[in-house]
């Protein structure tokens, strides 16, 4: 049953060192906060999984944080590479990283496998791909009853996942609207999940069909209002595209990336602070 607690809490009783993490999110609901907060407390060795890994995973494997990455795509969205997360593979800086790297539907159904208490997902993938010539846990395999070529991939199990939704209610059951990535699977294949939120109701009024994590599926249930930024959480805020321009030339060099994360991430208490902070410093710039 999910507890509602601060996210410095949620992430000190629910992320150890070299546990396998998954941050989800979509386009919106990226959870931010909770990446910083991992950061704050010089949580290490952990095994990173996300299918599209943006700003918030170049922070952390910069900061220190990540031993290896499972993804299927990474990168600064609309505006180039992650500088850290490059830096990471081709120089060990600030150690070294290991990789492994998926297409999307391999991911994705990797998710649903964990989430289904299955071994291994299976699916109709990568002929023309040179994927599994550099991860040898893309597996072919026949079909005991047609005879058909498939592949297997490991599911994924993550220790900890992290999402970010609009709201949850008092008992801890969390609604999640607009785009859906995988963050349902995500959680239900998890051990543990904290989920961030923008705010507590007293009944979340939640549509026909729609997506509510039930409180018994969550560990942590969170308030941190603009937790996703710089993404969106649908309803409540909008995509900072500054920031994301921004953050190429900050994260470019290694001097001017640790000043950031040393004023901004280390040197603020939590996410409100930095929030703060940021805006402060945006407006000075304007």
């Amino acid at each position: 049953m999910a507890e509602i607690l601060t996210l410095r809490e949620a992430v000190q009783r629910f992320v150890n060192d070299g546990d396998t993490v998954a941050l989800e999110g979509f386009t919106h609901l990226i959870p931010t906060a909770a990446g910083h907060e991992i950061i704050r407390q010089g949580k290490k060795e952990l095994t990173l999984v996300r299918m599209t890994p943006d700003l918030v995973y170049d922070q952390l494997i910069g900061a220190g944080c990540a031993k290896k990455l499972i993804f299927s795509w990474g990168g600064n969205p609309g505006v180039g590479s992650l500088h850290r997360l490059r830096d990471a593979v081709e120089k060990q800086w600030p150690h070294a990283l290991e990789i492994e790297e998926h297409s999307h539907a391999d991911l994705a159904n990797a998710y649903v496998a964990g989430a289904s208490g299955l071994p291994f997902a299976v699916l109709r993938a990568y002929a023309g791909s040179d994927l599994p010539k550099v991860n040898p846990l893309i597996k072919p395999i026949t079909c005991p009853f047609t005879g058909e070529k498939l592949v297997a991939v490991p599911s994924v199990r993550p220790d900890v996942t992290v999402i970010h939704a609009q709201k949850a209610d008092r008992k801890g059951n969390v609604l999640v609207q607009g785009i859906l990535g995988v963050q349902k699977e995500a959680v239900l294949a998890a051990k543990r999940a904290i989920v961030t939120v923008e705010e507590i109701v007293d009944d979340l009024n939640a549509p026909m069909n729609a997506c509510v994590l039930p409180t018994w599926a969550l560990s942590a249930v969170c308030v941190v209002p603009g937790g996703a930024h710089p993404s969106y959480a649908h309803g409540y805020s909008e995509r900072d595209n500054r920031f994301y321009q921004a953050w190429d030339p900050i994260a470019r060099g290694r001097e001017s990336f640790t000043a950031w994360i040393d004023t901004y991430i280390r040197g603020t208490a939590d996410f409100s602070e930095f929030q703060a902070k940021l805006a402060a410093q945006q407006e000075a710039n304007q």
